[in-house]
């Protein structure tokens, strides 16, 4: 049998609040790791508590690629993660180290190696018509229509998700044909041999009480004074992708004055247990990952000896 001799790749993934980071930190002081971060909110710069970033002495010893990479104002796509995420692991292999993959961000970790849909470039016109019409009769009507056309993407789009369903919409109308038929993927061969690490924990009641502790201390760090400030620019607007991460919008919202600071807490833990129920779904899909419960103490002594068992050369 040949053996592969591809360049190795590390893919660390987990649901927010499941101790990636650290995971990732204690795996980069023992083998030769570079950190990519594929996480969809840590792109932004200015998103630092309620995206939970790294802090400075933990990016000083352990550096994160792909982190501040875009002004918030600024949307930023699965399409241009996979093209700065291959020219950053390229990178990483001409030195011979080893780069390791980490976050949660599903969409950007299937774009990276599964590819993606050659769809239609989007339409302006029909975008603001699509908007406005979201705006007089309410998205979860869309939703509707969109259930009615492409009844697959419906059911992975939620109703409140109004830039989805704009844009299954969109490439509908474009194309004659549903967007599920079209997401069929660029199939190719990735060119790293993978490792897939998959955080998964058996019992979500720890995760949901992290969650709500993780929220608590980004709170009292300053989450609703970050958001403060960023609404005080004029160039952002709540329907902005990095002004809709979990926890901005929350934050956002109630500097709008819809809902005091306890009503906050519980909609963006409320929101955040939500966003973690569907990275576990999706993790639960990735069947050649290696799954990691990280609320049981060995968790990283298992991940460490999976990893060098996968470092070591071939016989």
């Amino acid at each position: 049998m040949p053996i592969d001799e591809r360049p190795l790749a590390i893919f660390l993934m987990g649901p927010t609040a499941s101790g990636k980071t650290a995971l990732a930190c204690a795996l980069a002081e023992q083998f030769p790791l570079d950190i990519v971060s594929v996480d969809s909110a840590l792109v932004y710069r200015g998103l630092d508590i309620g995206a939970a970033k790294p802090d400075a002495a933990t990016l000083g010893k352990f550096p994160h690629r792909l982190i501040d990479l875009r002004d918030p104002a600024e949307p930023y796509s699965a399409a241009e993660f996979r093209v700065d995420a291959e020219r950053e692991m390229a990178a990483i292999a001409a030195t011979g180290r080893v780069p390791l993959l980490v976050g949660g961000t599903g969409l950007y970790f299937r774009a990276l190696q599964k590819g993606l849909s050659e769809l239609p470039d989007a339409d302006p016109a029909l975008r603001a018509r699509l908007n406005a019409e979201g705006e007089s009769i309410g998205w979860a009507a869309l939703h509707d229509r969109l259930a009615k056309l492409d009844p697959l993407a419906a059911e992975r789009i939620r109703p409140t998700d109004p830039q989805r369903i704009q844009r299954a919409l969109e490439v509908i109308a474009l194309t004659g044909r549903p967007l599920s038929e079209q997401q069929t993927g660029g199939r190719r061969r990735f060119p790293y041999r993978v490792l897939k690490l998959a955080l998964i924990p058996a019992d979500r009641t720890t995760l949901h009480a992290r969650i709500g502790e993780r929220l608590d201390a980004m709170l009292a760090a300053g989450l609703v004074e970050e958001v403060r400030n960023l609404r005080a620019r004029r160039d952002l607007r709540a329907e902005l992708p990095a002004m809709r991460a979990v926890g901005y919008r929350q934050a956002w919202q109630h500097l709008e004055g819809e809902f005091g600071l306890a009503e906050l807490r519980n909609r963006a833990v409320f929101a955040t247990r939500q966003l973690a129920k569907r990275q576990l779904t999706w993790l639960r899909g990735e069947l050649d990952a290696r799954a990691l419960d990280p609320m049981i103490p060995g968790h990283a002594a298992t991940a460490s000896a999976a990893l060098a068992a996968f470092l070591a050369p071939a016989d």
